[in-house]
């Protein structure tokens, strides 16, 4: 009798190959004294390793470019935190060896992060990749990493860090199964950016046998265990056709009947330009500015530096939309100069436009970099603001607009759910609104979305959250105005189907999800796509929604 497994699917595709086991590093050193002499010299060794181990997460970002780079980069800050490594300091002052000061230094800041709100504790296995590198350098122990195969293997842990998902040698990792993370976890986004089919929330994963066969199902979260020659033949058959009809998809999104449905592409900077342009990206449906302001907590960029990171992802989009979300800071990505240190739920603090409103000098230096950076380019440029509560925050973004003189339509985010219950409203102030459902599931749901026990709540198929996707489309539509999703629902082609059909205006993925979009919505009329948006929503669950839908589109 077959065993299959149910997870979630975060990147498409179909894996099948031999268990391998990610490898760790010893976590906790042994607790041992050492003389008052000894501790310049351990803390020397202690600021070594971090620099070490900064270094190294730092160059395999520039190795790794775009979505990778900018979370390699937050790790290595993490290294070289200069409050981590005070604590480091004091506690060798006080008699520990240097391997167990950043063990315990680690555990405390970890307890705090943990227990920081949300996003703050979806850092936490990032910092605990952090703490096991400088722990393995100095007790002179192989770093945590993939195993070394000479074969192709799928790849099982109870969770990945990013410096291991960045550099996935995708000739020998067919797939990745973990126990922990969620559909927006780092490990899911970077999946997705390689194109490894990748299973997360799966529970038992790490109790696979090394060696056995399993068939990962990047698309639906099953993964086979054992199947029989009949079974691989059908799902390696299953895998050929969908990357036969990957290569016959080229063009812009349309549905069979003719039905436009602009597909854009999530980046995070200039880097990520050349694969969203290689995937037939229409243009960018999100740039994530905030990446640029994330290389220095201390301060803002220069304006120079702005102007040229802006004008170089524009220049590359001649007579298409680039949509620009102005900075996203707080929460998981605070800030020195912007955003509160002592918030005791960041996630539900002042993230977002209520910083910028809060510090005006830094959305207007903003806005004046873009005016620069469009100025004589033939682009649809449009920017859009984060975590828009109301009309009053809607109104207040679009005067700081018209009054930095910007040439383009001003928008904002639907990622809070009062601003979908009364999206009509905010769209008197503004000309566009773009969802981002991985923040507006966690907000509706109260599920932190790098939390794999709540990743049932994570869903973007639920129901409830398809009606607010709803409720926003029909507002847009009544009022002449667009409304697109640029969240990670847009990156599943069952659902970007189903979004069409809830009246979504255009769809923005990473790159690597615009293929196997495009391939999808060309197969269906937009009737079809309306009738699975109302089976979808008829039902009263995600799994419900989502078999609902796929009736509906294979005509069963």
């Amino acid at each position: 009798m077959r065993t299959t497994l149910q997870g979630v699917g975060v990147s498409h595709g179909v894996a099948i190959g031999e268990v391998r086991h990610m490898g760790t590093a010893v976590l906790e050193p042994p607790a041992q004294q050492i003389r008052r002499d000894d501790a310049p010299r351990e803390q020397g060794r202690a600021r070594r390793a971090a620099e070490a181990v900064s270094a190294d997460l730092t160059a395999r970002g520039n190795l790794a470019g775009g979505d990778a780079q900018a979370v390699l980069e937050a790790q290595a800050m993490m290294a070289q935190d200069p409050e981590l490594l005070s604590d480091v300091e004091r506690r060798i002052a006080v008699g520990s060896s240097a391997e167990r000061a950043v063990y315990d230094a680690f555990a405390s800041y970890r307890a705090l992060l943990a227990g920081a709100g949300e996003y703050l504790a979806g850092r936490v296995a990032d910092l605990d990749d952090v703490r096991n590198r400088i722990v393995a350098r100095l007790l002179g122990v192989p770093m945590p990493g993939v195993p070394d195969s000479e074969q192709p293997y799928v790849l099982i842990a109870h969770d990945l860090a990013p410096a291991d998902t960045a550099l996935l040698d995708t000739t020998l990792v067919l797939g990745f199964v973990t126990e922990e993370g969620g559909p927006t976890s780092h490990s899911a986004i970077l999946a997705r950016a390689l194109g490894v089919p990748a299973v997360v929330a799966l529970r038992g994963a790490t109790e696979l046998s090394e060696g056995t066969v399993i068939a990962v199902d990047g698309s639906t979260g099953e993964v086979l265990v054992d199947p029989d020659p009949r079974e691989r033949e059908e799902l390696e058959a299953e895998a050929a056709e969908r990357q036969a009809a990957l290569r016959g998809s080229s063009g812009p999104g349309v549905t069979s009947d003719g039905h436009k449905v602009p597909l854009l592409a999530n980046i995070g900077g200039p880097a990520d330009v050349p694969a969203a342009l290689e995937a037939g990206a229409e243009g960018v449906g999100l740039f994530r500015t905030e990446f640029l302001f994330l290389e220095d907590s201390r301060r803002a960029p220069s304006r120079e530096k702005q102007v040229g990171a802006y004008r170089t992802v524009l220049e590359a989009f001649p007579g298409s939309r680039v949509v620009v979300r102005v900075l996203d800071a707080g929460a998981d990505k605070p800030l020195d100069f912007l955003t509160p240190a002592d918030e005791p739920n960041p996630a539900l603090g002042v993230r977002g436009l209520r910083a910028l409103l809060d510090h005006p000098e830094v959305l207007r230096g903003q806005l004046d970099a873009l005016v620069e950076a469009a100025e004589g380019l033939p682009v649809h440029l449009e920017v859009m603001a984060p975590m828009v509560a109301d009309r009053s925050d809607a109104r207040a973004f679009a005067e700081a607009c018209r009054a930095a003189g910007l040439p383009a339509k001003y928008g904002a985010m639907v990622e809070i759910p009062s601003a979908a219950l009364r999206a009509r409203s905010i769209l008197q102030e503004v000309e566009f609104l773009s969802l981002g459902t991985n923040d507006l599931a966690q907000y509706t749901f109260a599920a932190d979305r790098q939390v794999g026990g709540v990743s049932r709540l994570q869903d973007p198929w639920h129901p409830a959250l398809l009606d607010l996707i709803a409720l926003s489309a029909e507002a847009a539509r009544a009022e002449g105005k667009s409304c697109g999703v640029c969240g990670e629902a847009a990156a599943d082609p069952v659902l970007a189907c189903v979004l069409t059909g809830l009246g979504v205006s255009s769809l923005s993925m990473t790159a690597s999800a615009l293929p196997f979009v495009r391939a999808t919505l060309a197969k269906h009329t937009l009737p079809q796509c309306e009738r699975a948006a109302a089976a979808a929503r008829a039902t009263d669950s995600a799994e419900q929604a989502r078999r609902a839908a796929q009736a509906v589109l294979s005509g069963e």
